[in-house]
């Protein structure tokens, strides 16, 4: 039923097999703090951020085009869609809490006649999350803080600091349902969380591994406990910690095996995840 997909979506592998419909509008290569000004940069003159490929939208002739209208700098939107000409019924989800997420998922069976799949697809993944919270409790929930952008610090927000919940961790900074916010460094210290997890947005766990560099240019880094004791997880934001879709039962079990070393499966370190000891 899928005939085409956007230049993120990657999950399962077999979408990379369709044709991309869309490409970010800049350089997204260069570093994070060039990335964040040049945001801003074609925010406040209202220059897009991603270009949708119109002509090959209407050469799939889709029947329905779904987009994300709750953020427009994570991924495309209908705003997007209608610049490029490209006149398809369009869905636009927003989602800012896992009910959200499963609504979001109730809403695009609607629209596709497949109402009965999307409640079996919520009970499985409600499941996977109950699994989660029963293998993590037991032990005390660790404070933690996790950063969606390096530079400028962004500290994690909606639907996560639930996901941080069930995995039984204490998010010291961020709150549910709220977007995430940039932070000052003194806040950062001030919380001094036991576990720091590195998942910017848009990054894949290569990309966020590089952004070490970034934060050890700063000289309140080393001082941080949980860069002390070597605490600090670098994970898969892109596909993990900033999508409202399908993977969020996966980072509640990351989450779960950096706080308490519980695994899922196969171990999600190196391949998801790793610690700061582990990129050197």
């Amino acid at each position: 039923m899928l005939v085409g997909r956007s230049h993120e979506c990657d999950n399962p592998d077999w979408v990379r097999q369709l044709p991309a419909c869309s490409e970010p509008a800049f350089d997204v290569s260069v570093s994070s703090g060039a990335i964040d000004a040049e945001v801003r940069r074609r925010i406040g003159a209202g220059e897009e951020l991603y270009r949708v490929h119109g002509d090959l939208v209407r050469e799939l002739r889709p029947d329905l085009v779904i987009a994300q209208s709750h953020c427009e700098v994570c991924a495309v939107t209908p705003g997007d869609i209608g610049r490029s000409g490209a006149c398809f019924p369009t869905l636009a989800l927003s989602a800012s809490s896992i009910e959200g997420i499963f609504d979001s998922i109730r809403q695009v069976a609607s629209r596709l006649m497949l109402d009965d799949r999307a409640e079996l697809v919520i009970a499985r993944e409600r499941e996977r999350l109950r699994t989660v919270s029963r293998e993590a409790t037991g032990s005390p929930a660790p404070h933690v803080v996790v950063l969606e952008w390096t530079d400028p610090l962004f500290a994690m927000g909606n639907w996560g600091p639930e996901l941080v919940e069930i995995a039984n961790g204490e998010l010291t900074i961020g709150n549910k349902g709220e977007y995430s916010a940039p932070i000052s460094a003194a806040r950062l210290i001030a919380a001094d969380p036991e576990f720091l997890i590195v998942a910017p947005c848009g990054f894949n766990l290569e990309r966020a591994l590089r952004e070490q560099a970034v934060l050890e240019r700063s000289p309140w880094w080393r001082g941080l406990r949980a860069v002390r004791e070597g605490k600090v997880a670098f994970a898969d934001g892109n596909l993990f910690f900033n999508r409202s879709g399908m993977t969020i039962s996966r980072t509640a079990e990351i989450v779960a095996e950096i706080l308490h070393g519980v695994t899922f499966g196969a171990p999600a370190r190196r391949e998801q995840w790793r610690w700061i000891g582990d990129v050197a």
